[in-house]
């Protein structure tokens, strides 16, 4: 079953919500004049994993769009998710990679910083580097970010702390035990930022039975990360990244449901 109709079943309270297009100008918090042009006009693939789709462009804004909601939402006191692609944390300020158009957290961090938060946190649990997110907030006091990821694996960055930029590379094929350690790790830097924002790059792809990485999660850990940022109590938004096995709805479910105290 996919996501919608499941959460939809499995929780009838909850509120959902259409996505707004991002203006163009949250958009530039984060990318240039000409990355948000190509983007628009390109009839050319940006590589092979991102297709220049017809109807591309108008869809990554509605991603951004979903993204920066999360974010108002969150610092109303209001958890929420944006169940939307394409993804976006390989999307650099100047390019387009990885399924990525946009930069959805990031701009959605930028904008949060306009709009009364003070200290934003990044928590990037995905199974790959959210290269284009340190891009774009390395060496901005206010924003601190973490990332636990599969190394050696695409896109081949994270190597390396520095600065506001927190990276925790795993192995391919860790026990589970000591990957789910690495994630408390990164979220316990974070915490520690004191920020009055954590947005949550939530990716799923860390699963065993992903088909296209090599990592050891199982559903209950994501449980156990949702459980994690509900004990932080700090107001928290959370943006879809990746996760491409059938299972993906009952893995986002699991997050939510401990996140939400639904489960």
């Amino acid at each position: 079953m996919p996501a919608v109709p499941l959460l939809k079943a499995r929780h009838p309270d909850w509120g959902w919500r259409e996505p707004i297009s991002a203006a163009q100008a949250a958009l530039w918090r984060a990318h240039s004049r000409e990355h948000v042009e190509r983007i628009q006009g390109s009839s050319r693939d940006f590589d092979a994993d991102t297709p220049a789709y017809p109807g591309i462009y108008e869809h990554a804004l509605r991603a951004v769009g979903a993204a920066i909601d999360v974010a108002h939402e969150a610092l109303q006191g209001n958890r929420s998710f944006s169940l939307m692609r394409p993804p976006g944390h390989h999307a650099t300020r100047e390019r387009a990679m990885g399924f990525c158009y946009f930069s959805n957290i990031a701009v959605a961090a930028l904008d949060a910083l306009e709009n009364g938060a003070e200290r934003v946190a990044l928590w990037d649990f995905d199974a790959h580097h959210g290269n284009g997110t340190e891009d774009i907030v390395a060496g901005i006091p206010r924003i601190a970010f973490a990332s636990i990821h599969q190394f050696p694996g695409y896109p081949g960055t994270g190597t390396r702390s520095f600065g506001n930029v927190h990276n925790f590379p795993v192995a391919p094929f860790t026990p589970r035990v000591d990957h789910v350690d690495e994630v408390r790790r990164a979220l316990d830097h974070l915490v520690a930022f004191k920020p009055d924002l954590l947005l949550v790059s939530a990716g799923f792809d860390a699963y065993a039975g992903d088909p296209i990485t090599e990592m050891t999660l199982e559903l209950e850990d994501f449980a156990t990360f949702g459980t994690w940022l509900r004990e932080t109590n700090i107001p928290s938004g959370a943006i879809l990244e990746g996760g491409y096995s059938d299972e993906l709805p009952g893995l986002i479910d699991a997050f939510l449901s401990a996140w939400t105290g639904a489960a």
